[in-house]
């Protein structure tokens, strides 16, 4: 059992400071608030291990003592992750009940499920399984130890969840009013890819569950603009998949998509028709070699491909394929090796297909800035819009 104050991981040559999830605070808070029900005596520090194994050593705050019920808090921390809930009081508000075992229930700042697909079902607060173990577990070995043959009730809250909730994904997945208790390891680890990969996974999972076999996928923002303005659906029916093109792809097969469309910037996809799927700039970043190698594949001559190979972005060096006469036949290089690549990823599984687009090039036309489609892409979008 290691305390947490000894985990670190290391990104781009800086320490980063692990951190505990929502879940760890809640259940922590749970426990101390029913050791001072159950004793009357104030504790000021609380002890907790993690499913992961890791001991966390966390004070209490805000404790209030009644003769039936005690709530205290305790702060978030997501170490060196970027975790819109880090500094957040978690709350737990444990009171006697008549009636045997550990209920576990919400309060203001916790969201309430109303669509399905999630962990838990719709109608019912966004505490997940693990947090809600993790409580029970506590609360029973407590009332065990202080011989406490009733029941307890646990009421979490978080005073400012409502407004965080409005920067999370939660609005997206259909989780109103508050902020998810979540956490499968009870620990947050920095820069953690896990938790991105899990969220696409929600949304994808809630999209099939909702009825819906043939999605619009965009890796980020400016796939949603060129949505918003090009393409009849609501933001509401297309996944963000970020950088993990090809874990969205392995999960769509896994949840039986049956048609997908991704709708990216040239500047993510021109890596795609590389074979790269994992499209962050440190995993790979050959933007300029596989446009420049397309451009060749279409016939372009050495003094423009020289050009290309020291062009700083990829708009840049769409402008130069516009300028020489090239832009057209080396997008129809690049569209067939994203189908091919996407093709080969999904085993045929899943039909994927891609529209790519340069919004300096739309601005230039004044036109969409779409610059190319793989050849199946009409037909996925017919069957996405049907």
């Amino acid at each position: 059992m290691t305390d947490i104050k000894n985990y670190s991981k290391t990104v781009d040559n800086k320490k980063l400071r692990f951190g505990y999830t929502t879940g760890s605070c809640a259940a922590a808070a749970a426990k101390a608030a029913a050791s001072m029900l159950l004793t009357g005596e104030k504790t000021n520090y609380v002890s907790l291990v993690t499913p992961k194994g890791i001991h966390l050593h966390l004070e209490t705050r805000d404790i209030r003592q009644e003769a039936d019920v005690v709530s205290c808090a305790i702060e978030k921390d997501a170490g060196d992750d970027p975790d819109i809930t880090n500094g957040a009081w978690i709350y737990a508000r444990v009171s006697r009940q008549k009636e045997k075992g550990v209920h576990i229930t919400g309060g203001p700042g916790i969201g309430i499920v109303t669509k399905p697909g999630l962990e838990q079902p719709p109608g019912t607060y966004a505490i997940n399984s693990v947090p809600r173990q993790m409580i029970a577990k506590e609360l029973q070995k407590l009332c065990e130890q202080h011989k406490y043959e009733a029941g307890l009730k646990v009421e979490l809250s978080v005073p400012e969840g409502k407004e965080l909730a409005r920067q999370t994904f939660n609005p997206r997945l259909g989780i109103e009013g508050g902020i998810s208790i979540l956490g499968t390891t009870g620990i947050v680890e920095p820069m953690s890819e896990a938790a991105l990969v899990s969220s696409i996974r929600l949304e994808l999972n809630q999209q099939v569950q909702s009825g819906r076999k043939n999605l619009v996928v965009t890796p980020g923002n400016y796939g949603q603009e060129f949505l918003k303005q090009n393409v009849p659906i609501s933001l509401e029916e297309a996944v963000k998949c970020s950088n993990f093109i090809g874990e969205t792809i392995d999960m769509a097969v896994e949840l039986g998509v049956e048609h997908m469309l991704f709708v990216s910037h040239i500047g993510k996809f021109i890596k795609v028709a590389g074979g790269i799927f994992q499209t962050h700039s440190r995993n790979a970043d050959a933007r300029m070699e596989i446009l420049t190698a397309n451009a060749a594949a279409a016939g372009a001559e050495q003094p423009l491909l020289k050009e290309l190979m020291q062009a700083l972005t990829t708009e840049d060096g769409v402008e130069l394929l516009e300028q020489s006469g090239y832009l057209e036949q080396t997008m129809e290089q690049v569209m067939k090796r994203i189908e091919y690549h996407l093709g080969r990823r999904s085993y045929g599984k899943t039909h994927c297909g891609a529209i790519v687009f340069s919004s300096e090039y739309g601005k230039r036309n004044h036109g969409s800035g779409e610059l190319g489609r793989t050849g199946n892409a009409e037909e996925i979008l017919r069957q996405i819009l049907m």
